[in-house]
């Protein structure tokens, strides 16, 4: 990657804020540099060149210059909208962009910035949502170093059975029934639901989402993810509370 003061990179608009009376500071997801914080001056005023080029779910080429505290974007050009046309699928895609900022780190990651990339390319034209985000979140968490462990039990490290097993959070994997008793917190987790998140983990995106799920076990492997994220983070995403209403609403 180098070491020059001025480096161009592509990369994808996370999310922004105001700074002063016209910057903007950003988060970016770039292939080569990972997450980067930069400061776009001026971006706000009409007759910036900036302007509109810095939109979040924007696919960006850049150019920044390396600064203390934030680089600075000194040109920029939007090669592809990301963003959804409808509140639905909108919802997914910030929640994917906050799962993002939440577990990205600096350092260059190519396969997590095609598996964002593609993921929300993918949200603009499927009807699966639900279970394409499921896919996101498995395939995230692989690359960040917390992939759930579905093949064998936590403590005695057997092939797991087609039964009831159980989910724990806290151990990042699953418990048979013998060893539900070690983990202080666990879920039931059932067969279908088991096979369904050992294929997304093995797959990739156009086969997995030409899965068809009933909404019983979609709600399961939610429930399931989102237990272990919180636990993961300490916290509930805002993007995902705010799902939660949107759906409550529909």
């Amino acid at each position: 990657m180098g070491t020059e003061r001025i480096y161009r990179t592509e990369g994808i608009v996370l999310k922004h804020r105001d700074s002063g009376e016209a910057d903007r500071l950003l988060t970016l997801l770039t292939p080569d540099y990972g997450k980067v914080r930069a400061i776009a001056r001026g971006v706000r005023r009409p007759c910036s060149k900036l302007g509109g080029h810095l939109e979040p779910l924007g696919r960006c080429q850049l150019v920044l210059a390396r600064g203390k505290t934030f680089d600075r974007v000194t040109q920029a050009q939007l090669l592809e909208t990301l963003s959804p046309r409808d509140l639905r699928r909108m919802a997914y895609a910030i929640y994917l962009l906050e799962l993002v900022d939440a577990f990205a780190v600096e350092e260059g990651n190519r396969t997590l910035y095609n598996l964002l990339l593609l993921t929300l390319r993918e949200l603009s034209r499927t009807q699966r949502t639900e279970l394409v985000c499921r896919y996101f979140e498995l395939q995230l968490l692989g690359q960040v170093g917390y992939r759930p462990e579905f093949e064998r039990c936590l403590t005695c490290h057997s092939p797991l059975k087609p039964e009831v097993n159980f989910f724990s959070p806290s151990g990042g994997g699953v418990l048979c029934p013998q060893c539900r008793a070690t983990e202080p917190v666990v879920q039931p987790l059932s067969v279908d639901s088991l096979k369904v998140l050992r294929f997304l983990q093995r797959s990739d995106l156009p086969t997995a989402s030409r899965l068809r799920l009933s909404e019983e076990l979609l709600q399961e492997l939610e429930k399931l993810l989102r237990d272990y994220l919180r636990y993961l983070l300490e916290r509930e995403l805002k993007s995902a509370d705010f799902l939660d209403r949107l759906k409550a609403d529909l």
